[in-house]
């Protein structure tokens, strides 16, 4: 398995826990707080739309926890509150848990609150694991080695038992199975021990979508028809008669098919008609999904949301206060299945993609928002659930097929044409989901908000009481760039128009939170706006004209929070809308007074810590400027087009503005180039790969079979990888092994079809995205076969490696100055559905498995320092400075580097795993650290 394509593993920098002597140390001035007075506190946090104080900045007193008290003790004990985090679990969702568990920690951790780490595998074992684990991309880049890394325990008691001495309370962030089924709930109140979130025997009710839907018809909301399949032996006459009574056509008519006990949309598919409903049903049970299946009706014509509920009340007492909810709209470009097309799964969930797009507040009447939020209030309560939920459902059209008006069962519901589906009880807590989205839009930062969950567990222990100390800190989400004191400013700049946009904002979003840890800096997010050329399917060009054209917004706190670049533009542009903006202004006004209903009487609470401005546009060329005056570094997340070919560079050196990166963008985004200038290389051990370019235009015109016929003779090889001249991240990478697997992949450019599904090639693959505009050149090259690593988890989790060709694939950072570039510990990367690293396995939380480093069961110490030696040399020789990340093939025995692509504009998103390879550093390099130095390295060459 492998493939000679371009490797676009981004650098995964999470927000990280602030260690080392310039963490967020220097003590900010204290200007006058706005009157924090109980009862005025309802009024000041209408005040959203309002700019802060021109010439300085404006600070807020955060309260936060600082100390445990414990009663019956003479004195007061102060100490940390010890918060024990537990990820993991035997699901499938498992990998989201990590994500989450690495957003938790990085927004409670300090200030009062400890964290400890623990994990559960695929088989319920339990470990205490280190913080850095958090920061794998997928439990199985450490499974394999837990018995060596990590404690373990003899038994979920054994850990419980523990717990109880070493934490105050738990967080658990377990998705799905024995995380929101009820499983460790149980186990943690069998040893009466604290924790966030609601109890084992509600869980269990709401968990199991089934179940759930009975509860909501007892407690009079409305559900939608379903019907239950248990085990493989389907009553065909039974689910038919189901069809009927529901007015489906039993051949024809729609329905969904989902696991009953399992989140995050995994295994939910469309089926028509009661044939192929039985057979998905019975599909899933076979694959272990699950046993218990839900079939339901199809809703036609409704409105997707959810809605993220906090219960701001005290001990006992519920009062539990709806968001804004987001509505989830689904874009339909064809992804080959039109069924498949139909449903907001696991794929759309998590990686960001312009197949859906989310709105916060929904475009619904606000009739409708007001109810659906004092709907899903009572449901919280009627339920018995705690602390914080997210529950889905559907607003339902007057035409929809199971409306109220339509159908007799419903008649006199509580929530009319508002649906309810699912309740989930561990919300996914990934740096820009739901709950992070509709609480900055009240007010709400990542870590205020998960520190008023935490306050709110812990109100109900009459045994434990936080104390509160004061900490100042920027009010956030402020575009206001004036500031006081000792303060460097840093623009963090990302999107653009190519296909990479989207996971250059996952790269900008993740650098802007870890900077912002920093006090004696001033992060303000940027985005480059898709050109008006970003769709047309054009081949690309770039002239002075278009980049006059080209616009950069400084966006707010809550803006930045979203999934692609169009919907951040998409967001910029409804909030500087007039009735936008005041219909939205209204609704947060109305939850921020609910919120403050509740909160008003809690003496931890210090008020909403981000505002909510409005977003600022330039030209490219103001921009700039404005950078400039304002004596900024600009922190360069842009990958491909004017981000990584050195255009943005050379227009920021021009003007005297400090940037991360280097000019040497320019060769290495010509993969082409970057293979010719490192060609003499090869006494050292460093080779490149032989290629052959063609014009996409050429290609289009000319006979398949013709060409095919000339790769072979030119590249002496029978097997291809093609990929564009100049797109990163997987875009368009494919393996060609025959003339029809280039006809697929030509057509698919002629009919600038946005992906390729698995498998159209004759060699096993997965979805393969295609460039956002076609690109004007194609790269084919000799395919690369490598040895096969193999991860198993099926029984005990396990390595294997079947050693027959000696080459295997690597990624690896490399950071310092020029000439003195260092390479980190390379990571060895492996194929989960392919030959070729899908762009899920490089950029999508838990997917993707990376072994960091090589163990040494594969590669010998001395082979990893040659191999290191030798990207210290690619390095150089390219004139690199600051950080880049090298793809390449390497021997095991030799060392020897084949050398795939270099980005001199790496991804810097959470998932991605060269921040491994930064913590197993000495000492460690935490995210926030990492990023800092990159900004260090920007100014030491500006100085020079």
């Amino acid at each position: 398995m492998a493939s000679s394509m371009a490797i676009g593993i981004s650098l995964s920098m999470s927000n990280g826990v602030g260690r080392g002597d310039d963490v967020a140390r220097s003590s900010a001035k204290t200007v006058k707080l706005l009157n924090r007075k109980k009862n005025s506190q309802s009024e000041r946090v209408f005040s959203t739309k309002r700019r802060l104080v021109a010439s300085t900045t404006t600070r807020a007193k955060r309260i936060v926890s600082k100390s445990v008290v414990f009663e019956g003790e003479g004195e007061e004990e102060e100490k940390n509150l010890r918060v024990g985090l537990i990820c993991g679990g035997p699901s499938a969702e498992r990998g989201i848990s990590l994500n989450s568990a690495r957003s938790v920690l990085d927004h409670i951790q300090g200030n009062g609150i400890s964290v400890s780490c623990y994990y559960i595998d695929a088989h319920l074992k339990a470990f205490a694991i280190s913080s850095a684990q958090l920061y794998s991309n997928t439990p199985a880049d450490f499974d394999f080695k837990l018995e060596s890394l990590a404690q373990g325990f003899s038994s979920l008691s054994d850990l419980a038992e523990h717990l109880v001495s070493a934490v105050d309370i738990v967080f658990p962030v377990i998705h799905g199975r024995f995380g929101e089924d009820g499983g460790i709930q149980e186990l943690l109140e069998s040893h009466n021990i604290p924790f966030v979130g609601t109890g084992s025997s509600e869980c269990r009710r709401a968990f199991d979508k089934y179940e759930a839907s009975l509860e909501l018809k007892k407690h009079g909301f409305m559900s939608v028809p379903n019907y239950l399949v248990q085990g493989t032996g389907v009553d065909e006459s039974e689910i038919a008669q189901w069809f009927t009574d529901n007015r489906l056509d039993p051949k024809v008519g729609k329905v969904v098919v989902k696991p009953a006990r399992a989140g995050s949309s995994i295994g939910v598919k469309v089926a028509i008609g009661v044939k192929d409903s039985i057979k998905k049903a019975v599909e899933l049970i076979l694959e272990g999904i699950d046993d218990r299946v839900v079939v339901e009706v199809f809703i036609e014509n409704g409105h997707e949301f959810t809605a993220i509920v906090l219960d701001v009340g005290t001990g006992s007492d519920s009062h539990p206060v709806v968001l804004l909810p987001s509505e989830v709209q689904l874009q339909f470009h064809g992804s080959g299945d039109p069924e498949e097309d139909a449903i907001f799964d696991y794929r759309r969930k998590y990686l960001p993609t312009q197949q859906v797009t989310y709105h916060t507040p929904p475009r619904f009447p606000i009739h409708v928002i007001k109810s659906i939020r004092e709907e899903a209030s009572h449901l919280f309560q009627k339920l018995g659930l705690r602390d914080f939920a997210r529950i889905d459902g559907w607003y339902l059209a007057p035409t929809s097929n199971i409306s109220s008006a339509s159908n007799e069962t419903f008649r006199g519901s509580k929530s009319g044409n508002i649906i309810f589906t699912d309740i989930n009880l561990i919300s996914g807590m990934e740096q820009n989901s739901f709950l992070f989205q509709q609480a900055s839009k009240v007010g709400f930062s990542h870590s205020n908000i998960l520190r008023t969950i935490l306050h709110r567990a812990s109100s109900r222990l009459p045994h434990l009481t936080w104390h509160n100390y004061e900490s100042n800190h920027l009010l956030r989400g402020s575009t206001t760039l004036e500031t006081s004191g000792n303060v460097q400013k840093v623009f963090v700049v990302f999107g653009g128009d190519t296909s990479e946009r989207q996971v250059s904002v996952m790269s900008g979003t993740n650098v802007w939170m870890n900077l912002q840890r920093f006090v004696d800096l001033k992060v303000t997010p940027c985005l480059l706006s898709p050109s008006l050329r970003n769709s047309s399917g054009a081949f690309p060009d770039k002239t002075e004209s278009d980049l006059d054209n080209r616009e950069v917004w400084l966006l707010p706190y809550s803006v930045v929070l979203r999934h692609t670049a169009e919907e951040i533009l998409a967001e910029c542009l409804e909030a500087i809308e007039p009735d936008r903006a005041l219909f939205t202004s209204l609704l947060q006004k109305q939850v921020m007074k609910d919120l403050m209903d509740g909160l008003k009487n809690q003496s931890w609470f210090g008020g909403f810590d981000i505002t909510d401005e409005l977003p600022m546009k330039f030209s490219l060329r103001e921009w700039i400027k404005l950078a400039r005056g304002a004596h900024a570094t600009v922190f360069i997340a842009v990958h491909g087009g004017i981000g990584e070919d050195g255009t943005l560079q050379a227009l920021l050196e021009d003007e005297g503005v400090s940037y991360t990166g280097v000019l040497a963008s320019r060769t290495c985004m010509d993969k082409v180039m970057t293979s010719q200038a490192l060609s003499h290389l090869s006494e050292f051990g460093v080779h490149t790969i032989s290629k052959d370019v063609k014009r996409t235009e050429d290609i289009m015109h000319e006979t398949i079979s013709n060409i095919w016929d000339e790769l072979i003779t030119k590249l002496r090889c029978l097997t291809f990888c093609v990929k564009p001249a100049r797109d990163g991240c997987s875009t368009g990478v494919a393996r060609l092994c025959s003339a029809e697997d280039l006809a697929v992949y030509v057509q698919a450019l002629k009919d600038c079809l946005p992906r390729i599904p698995p498998n159209a090639l004759s060699k096993t693959h997965g979805m393969i995205e295609m460039p956002n505009t076609t690109p004007e050149y194609l790269i084919f090259e000799p395919f690369v076969e490598t040895d096969e690593i193999i991860v198993s988890s099926k029984a005990k989790q396990q390595l294997s490696w079947k050693s027959t060709r000696r080459w295997v694939e690597i990624t690896v950072g490399i950071v310092g100055k020029r000439g003195s570039m260092r390479s980190l510990n390379p990571s060895l990367t492996v194929k989960e559905s392919g030959d070729i690293l899908s762009l899920e396995e490089k950029f999508q939380g838990g997917t993707g498995i990376n072994l960091t480093p090589p163990p040494p069961t594969i590669m010998s110490k001395d082979a990893l320092e040659r191999c290191k030696q030798g990207i210290e040399l690619i390095a150089e020789t390219l004139g690199l400075e600051g950080f880049s990340r090298i793809d390449a093939f390497v021997h095991v025995e030799t060392g020897e580097v084949l050398v795939i692509e270099v980005n001199t504009v790496p991804g810097m998103t959470p998932s991605t795993v060269l921040i491994q390879q930064a913590l197993a550093e000495q000492p460690p390099m935490y995210p926030p650290q990492f990023f800092r130095k990159l900004l260090r390295l920007a100014a030491h060459r500006e100085s020079e």
